[in-house]
């Protein structure tokens, strides 16, 4: 069975390059990141790990990362992001990146890149412009994604020192979804990045809310939380996603610790594939099921 990672940063030379993957070399230390991927990695380079890792489709971030008029703020536009998607169509779909600051114009972003773009969902990092996930900054941005029926994304839990020029406090508790979802009662939450160290929190949201999920990226999966895994593996099969974060995780290895967790065959097809496809609406894509 092929997987689907729903949550990819654009991690090329490209980026690299022009400072937009929001790490720095003491962050890449931190998570042990190979010297080879340093520099980046190419997009052809990136499908064949893919390929290696058994994933069929990756939901690819137009990052936006805090108020641009900020220094250590950045972006990936979202042209970017599509071009990736059109230079492999059947691998990649784009992710809408949130900035509440740019008022009716970040409207008008959004409902462009899922309408024209063909993006599937929404993306926001609440650390990045230090607004908990029930600022009402927010709130019109949840109402467009309810418009467009699709998905929107958060990191949830702690932040770390991306970069040390920019340190950000952790304003993504997993409780603030608890006002957000009562608000908008339709709208498909993902709180991204388990919630640690609230991950017991990150786990009521997503009992509580029909419409709330947990993304189970950015920690290698032989780490996650014990009642984590015991929640996907039971009560909790179809409110848990597969992803990376990559470049923090590589996928070859993610796919192979997920291996050995020895999760029911139904938890482990819902968690690696079908809960994607349901959420985001996904297309039933070529090699169902293979």
């Amino acid at each position: 069975m092929k997987a689907i990672d729903i949550v990819v940063n654009p991690y090329t030379p490209q980026e690299v390059e022009n400072g937009q993957t929001g790490i720095d070399a003491v962050f890449q230390d931190q998570i042990r990141m190979p010297a080879e991927m340093r520099g980046g990695v190419t997009v052809d380079d990136y499908v064949a790990k893919m390929d290696r890792a058994d994933i069929e489709l990756s939901l690819m971030i137009a990052v936006r990362a805090g108020d641009m008029r900020l220094a250590g703020s950045f972006e990936i536009s979202y042209e970017r992001v599509h071009e990736m998607c059109r230079s492999h169509p059947t691998r990649f779909a784009g992710l809408a990146g949130v900035d509440p600051y740019r008022g009716m114009q970040g409207l008008r972003d959004l409902e462009y890149g899922v309408n024209e773009l063909g993006f599937v969902g929404a993306h926001l990092y609440p650390h990045w412009f230090e607004l908990a996930p029930d600022d009402a900054k927010y709130y019109p941005y949840y109402a467009k994604c309810c418009e467009l029926d699709v998905p929107i994304m958060m990191q949830v839990g702690h932040s770390l020192v991306y970069q040390r020029e920019r340190r950000m406090r952790s304003v993504g508790r997993p409780i603030c979804l608890d006002q957000v979802a009562c608000d908008f009662p339709e709208l498909k939450l993902l709180g991204i990045h388990i919630g640690i160290p609230w991950t017991d929190e990150m786990i009521s949201m997503a009992w509580k809310h029909q419409h709330v999920y947990i993304g189970v990226d950015a920690y290698a999966p032989r780490y996650w939380p014990s009642q984590l895994v015991h929640y996907l593996n039971t009560y909790g099969r179809q409110k848990v996603l597969f992803g990376t974060d990559w470049p923090v995780i590589d996928p070859e290895r993610a796919v192979a610790e997920i291996a050995e967790l020895d999760l029911r065959p139904e938890a482990y097809r819902a968690l690696m594939r079908e809960n994607a496809l349901r959420v985001f609406r996904l297309p039933q894509i070529a090699s169902e099921g293979g």
